[in-house]
């Protein structure tokens, strides 16, 4: 593997790691956040357990429906979520794998360190995910779950 296939993305979320580690794991939470407005999510399904599903079905504005099925493929509460699109759930092999995330969560004075690491096979594809506007759709999303997080506290 080679840091250079990679794509991250670093925030502070004004939101406690168990706020946003819940806004991650809860499905009907994760539907509120994960893409970039005016995407939405119509479907979300995600077992938080190594070999669990991870699912997501988003509608475009046009009403273009887009689902990627994936596995969770590690899980540290309220620390670290990773899940892929290589496999489906139960470990299956997926037919056309793209990616790996790596979702880190660590106190930060009252919020919360948030580290996206997007893993892919080679450089077009990072490249192609890059061209898909990984920087500003993951950013906006970030937002999104810090706002859907920050309003669990209340």
């Amino acid at each position: 593997m080679s840091d250079e296939f990679d794509l991250t993305l670093a925030r502070h979320l004004d939101a406690a790691p168990d706020l946003v580690w819940r806004a991650w794991t809860d499905a009907d939470l994760l539907r509120q956040w994960f893409t970039p407005a005016p995407v939405t999510v119509r479907e979300a399904v995600i077992d938080p357990r190594p070999g669990g599903r991870f699912y997501t079905c988003m509608r475009l504005p046009d009403g273009t429906e887009i689902a990627s099925e994936g596995c969770i493929l590690s899980v540290e509460p309220e620390r670290r979520l990773v899940f892929t699109d290589a496999m489906t759930e139960g470990w299956r092999p997926a037919p056309s794998p793209f990616m790996t995330a790596i979702i880190t969560l660590a106190p930060d004075g009252q919020g919360t360190a948030y580290g996206a690491r997007v893993l892919h096979a080679d450089a077009p594809a990072r490249d192609r995910h890059a061209e898909m506007g990984f920087e500003r759709g993951w950013g906006a999303a970030a937002d999104q779950l810090e706002a859907v997080a920050r309003g669990l506290a209340s």
